[in-house]
């Protein structure tokens, strides 16, 4: 068993957001779906009126197998390499 001193904070980490979009006009998605029932059905739906309205292009579908986990890093590295950005949502 490992117990934590809640007292104290943690190591401090550097996170970096990445810079907003200047336009999603051509722009490249990823889906990340989430496991949940309807979430791939209803992300693709979502990413069909990026297409209409923006003339955005669907590249991939991503899985994370736990909707309240987050997604592996691996994925995310994947993701970050292929795509301008991601949609995501819950399905229920």
């Amino acid at each position: 068993m490992q117990l934590y001193d809640p007292t104290t904070s943690g190591p401090q980490r550097e996170l970096l957001r990445a810079p907003p979009l200047t336009s999603l006009d051509g722009k490249t998605i990823g889906i990340l779906e989430n496991g949940k029932l309807n979430a791939t059905e209803m992300l693709r739906e979502l990413a069909r009126l990026f297409e209409d309205r923006h003339g955005c292009k669907v590249h991939a579908a991503y899985s994370k197998s736990n909707a309240s986990a987050p997604a592996p890093a691996q994925i995310l590295k994947k993701a970050a390499e292929e795509v301008d950005f991601l949609i995501t949502g819950l399905g229920d």
